[in-house]
């Protein structure tokens, strides 16, 4: 869910290659068409906006299609540093990143609980869930609640005797799409480095795998540090200090809003 571009339309071709049977989901086909044209025995594909209340009945067809599954693995998301805390984008935000990743997520979990199949549920949630972050305040929040919510869903598939099982990915910056090509960000991944790790971890399925070693030596430090000094840390994003997304790449076509925005400093 999520792989018309970036991390998900990466994995999805890495496993179709392997000969996987692959159902890919996003809401832009065009990128998913041309990867089943590629591997037309592996890959079947479906448009599916996670925000949408028609988004679990899509997903039901894309599972017949695909005679089943096995592990459902949710991408989709998105973000954006909204320092004039614009309310649309931080609802956008919380919209796809908390109200679509339960909505997906749940639906995957009910597939396998009430059709008593053995089923492997992975996440992408983000390192940015680890707390609050001032200038990604919606995406973080949206993050930790994904977090929770696998929490949440575990304890459940405990409770009813489930045979599901969760991992939760946890990256630091990746380059993908989304980011401005001008700057640098701290740590950052290239998809050739960073998609093999989330694969591994999909495949192993650790409850927790923070993406990569270095991110998580320093998620550790920040689990450390008390809230009243966490809050007054001033975390730039990237260097120099641009807002994203990357010019002319504004993650939310169905607003009126302008593409770029002043900073408020």
């Amino acid at each position: 869910m999520g792989a018309s571009s970036g991390i998900g339309l990466r994995v999805a071709e890495e496993l179709a290659s392997r000969g996987v049977m692959v159902g890919m989901a996003a809401r832009h086909t065009a990128p998913m068409a041309e990867l089943q044209k590629k591997y037309p025995e592996t890959v079947v594909y479906e448009s599916i906006d996670v925000t949408r209340t028609d988004a679990p009945r899509r997903m039901k067809n894309l599972i017949t299609a695909m005679g089943g599954m096995d592990i459902y693995f949710h991408v989709a998301g998105i973000g954006y540093e909204n320092l004039g805390l614009d309310p649309q984008r931080e609802v956008d935000i919380i919209a796809t990143n908390s109200a679509g990743f339960a909505r997906m997520i749940c639906c995957a979990y009910r597939y396998f609980r009430d059709n008593g199949l053995k089923g492997r549920i992975a996440a992408v949630t983000s390192v940015a869930g680890t707390n609050g972050i001032g200038r990604l305040s919606a995406y973080s929040a949206s993050k930790k609640c994904a977090q929770t919510y696998l929490v949440a869903l575990e304890q459940l598939a405990n409770a009813e005797n489930a045979d599901v099982t969760f991992t939760d990915i946890r990256p630091g910056w990746i380059r993908t799409p989304l980011l401005r090509d001008d700057v640098a960000y701290p740590m950052e991944m290239t998809l050739d480095y960073a998609v093999p790790l989330i694969i591994k971890a999909i495949v192993r399925h650790p409850r927790v795998a923070v993406i990569d070693w270095r991110w998580n030596l320093l998620v550790g430090l920040w689990r450390l540090v008390p809230n009243f000094l966490w809050t007054k840390v001033d975390m730039e994003i990237s260097k120099p200090d641009f807002s994203l997304p990357s010019p002319g790449k504004e993650p939310f076509p169905n607003t009126a809003l302008e593409n770029k925005e002043k900073r408020e400093v």
